[in-house]
């Protein structure tokens, strides 16, 4: 509270959870009923926390008229009260997450499931160090087809993509400034930034920590913060995974090494290999990944990004400095030895991704598992092991793979399972041009 009471013209707080499909909902409370809020917490129906992209009801979810549709209690999270500064009146964030009445964790709730995995780290005396690189594209999408943004500066509209390029930068400095200073205000830890290959795409990396739901809170809100400032611009900011055909996706990549409780990382070995739990870790990846595949590629539109030779990942192997594989083992010094993460899509729920990656590592660790040898080369071109190539088979693989149960709650597999089936079911009944303008603001 100390926050609100600092900031005396915040006259309206929102309260907002993310759901299964990292959407915020939430609630707009008077300030003056802010401590109460804050202290005692809000209700939603638990059915709020299963909701399909459109926002409606999962038919014959349990959670919904087998229920009565009953209430979970949802408390503020450790984040305490943030600034939006997308809205033009001063307002404050309440990032809440959900609870039974008797004060048990909601499995349901993807940050609840995060924590979960968090938890079996800790049990084993080991603390997971995560960051994330969100890439999104600056859209004009005011008329029927989708184009990048005239330049504040220019007027102009680049028509191609400019891989790390100042000016692509710079034509937008207003826009990227005012972000950097709304990160720091909600203390995102935002680094450094570079233009993509797509036209107005960018790319922004947060830096490395040794709090996972916080990574995953700095995500979600990053992503809240993107699109509303965005819009207060004039146009639209969207981690869609592909909003063009004929250009590159937007994916969510995210490394992460592992401290033990003297805060050595169980990666480093010294050399440049890493570990043998590293290469653990990267079995445990490797063996999840068809059935988890759900999770980095959530909707309809994810799969027109995992396709050969457009810089997303298709094969289920691994490499050293290798951008073609979905695991990557960057090049660094020995004490920063790390995995990267490849195949999530921007569209993704940043807290049931990291929960996905962090839960099947330490599966291989726990097993001892050995992965294949890492590739060299190409990866389209080997013939290897291959992601789910639709969304329908996605579904089918978390359904059946036997290491999902390890990393999430039963009542959660299957409200996810109920909610993908549902708008796998609608989704045919669309366009391309439905789709996307479904997608382009939702996720």
């Amino acid at each position: 509270m100390d926050w609100l009471r600092e900031h005396t013209d915040v006259r309206t707080i929102r309260v907002a959870a993310a759901d299964l499909n990292g959407v915020a909902r939430g609630k707009r409370v008077p300030a003056r009923f802010a401590e109460k809020v804050f202290t005692e917490g809000t209700r939603f129906p638990y059915s709020v926390m299963n909701l399909d992209i459109w926002g409606e009801d999962i038919e014959d979810s349990p959670l919904v008229f087998e229920t009565g549709d009953s209430d979970g209690l949802l408390m503020p999270t450790e984040r305490g009260f943030l600034p939006m500064p997308w809205l033009g009146a001063p307002t404050a964030l309440l990032p809440i997450w959900m609870f039974h009445m008797d004060g048990r964790p909601y499995a349901g709730d993807p940050r609840q499931a995060l924590a979960r995995v968090v938890e079996r780290y800790s049990a084993k005396g080991l603390t997971p160090v995560v960051a994330t690189e969100l890439e999104f594209f600056l859209i004009d999408d005011s008329g029927k087809q989708l184009r990048v943004p005239p330049s504040p500066r220019s007027g102009k509209r680049r028509t191609g993509g400019e891989v790390l390029s100042l000016r692509a930068l710079d034509a937008f400095d207003v826009f990227f400034s005012q972000l950097y200073d709304a990160c720091e205000a909600m203390d995102i830890p935002a680094d450094t930034a570079i233009s993509e290959a797509g036209p107005g795409q960018f790319e922004l990396n947060m830096m490395h920590q040794s709090d996972a739901l916080k990574a995953a809170d700095d995500a979600w809100l990053f992503k809240m913060l993107v699109k509303g400032l965005a819009r207060s611009h004039g146009f639209a900011a969207s981690f869609m995974a592909k909003p063009y055909d004929v250009w590159t996706g937007n994916g969510m990549h995210m490394h992460f090494s592992v401290l033990d409780s003297a805060g050595n990382n169980i990666f480093d070995d010294g050399g440049p290999a890493g570990s043998d739990k590293l290469r653990h870790a990267v079995a445990g990846c490797l063996e999840a990944m068809p059935g988890s595949t759900l999770i980095f590629a959530p909707h309809e539109n994810s799969y027109d990004r995992l396709v050969p030779d457009a810089h997303a990942p298709t094969a289920i192997a691994w490499a050293y400095e290798n951008r073609t594989t979905a695991l990557r083992i960057p090049a660094s010094g020995p004490k920063a030895r790390r995995i990267e993460h490849r195949v999530a899509g921007g569209d993704v729920n940043p807290y049931l991704m990291i929960a996905a990656i962090l839960g099947a590592a330490l599966n291989g660790i726990e097993d001892q598992t050995e992965p294949p040898a890492p590739i060299k080369g190409n990866a389209y071109s080997q013939g290897l092991p291959q992601l789910p190539g639709t969304w329908g088979e996605a579904i089918e693989r978390f359904a059946e793979c036997p290491h999902i149960p390890r990393i999430f709650e039963r009542e959660l597999i299957d409200n996810f399972l109920m909610t993908k089936r549902q708008e796998l079911h609608y989704m045919a009944e669309l366009s391309d041009q439905e789709q996307t303008e479904l997608y382009l603001d939702t996720v």
